[in-house]
């Protein structure tokens, strides 16, 4: 059984007196370890896509699976749970608390899981900050590091929590080519390492670096 398995997914939003269909029936799966590119032009509907594979919203119709379990109607706080579990999130805008530090930004999620105390919580974000070389940054705060250094923070706040599938969304288009290329060799890094990804991307020199691209346009996989 694939990792993700979306089948003829819908999603229409209303806006004043008009249907706007943003997907209309993709169909989609990814295997677990795989490195997947979804593209697409602006109002292609790949957003909308990543937002209901990473259980940031819900289809319309059509069915989705995650790690074995139909998140298709879930209520908004169960389908948070299953994304706090199994999704870990790249952003462009890095997404960072700006007051606190990059340790306490790394353990922010297992804060929200539970079940760890304080001290787990830390060891885990050192870890995985240590993994990315950023063990020498564990006190600093967000404005005190560089865009490249930022999105690699982000990446580790999106790895601590052990999830399923890591999903990024134009993780690049903050940063300058040389920063852009360093937080593409750490996905290409974590890839070897057996993770599965799915990065959104408009750049095709971005998703050459996948194994897999699917294309969006006009809410159709083509």
């Amino acid at each position: 059984m694939a990792l993700l398995d979306g089948r003829a997914l819908t999603k229409t939003y209303r806006l004043g007196k008009v249907d706007v269909h943003a997907l209309r029936g993709v169909n989609v799966a990814v295997e677990r370890g795989e490195y997947v590119a979804i593209t697409g032009p602006s109002g292609s509907g790949k957003s909308t896509l990543m937002h209901i594979l990473g259980c940031l919203d819900t289809p319309s119709g059509g069915a989705y699976v995650i790690d074995g379990e139909d998140v298709s109607r879930l209520s908004g706080k169960r389908l948070a749970q299953v994304r706090n579990r199994k999704v870990g999130f790249v952003f462009q805008t890095f997404n960072l608390m700006p007051r606190l530090s990059i340790e306490e930004n790394v353990a922010l999620p297992l804060k929200y899981r539970g079940g760890l105390s304080r001290h787990e919580r830390r060891a885990r974000a050192r870890a995985v900050l240590d993994r990315l070389g950023l063990s020498d940054r564990l006190v600093h705060r967000p404005d005190e590091l560089s865009g490249g250094q930022r999105q690699r923070v982000a990446i580790a706040r999106a790895l601590v929590g052990e999830p399923a599938i890591l999903m990024a969304d134009e993780p690049t288009g903050n940063l300058d080519s040389r920063a852009g290329a360093t937080v593409l060799e750490t996905f290409d890094e974590l890839h070897r390492a057996g993770h599965t990804i799915v990065l959104v991307t408009h750049d095709p020199n971005v998703a050459a670096r996948a194994s897999r691209t699917i294309a969006i346009a006009d809410g159709v996989a083509v």
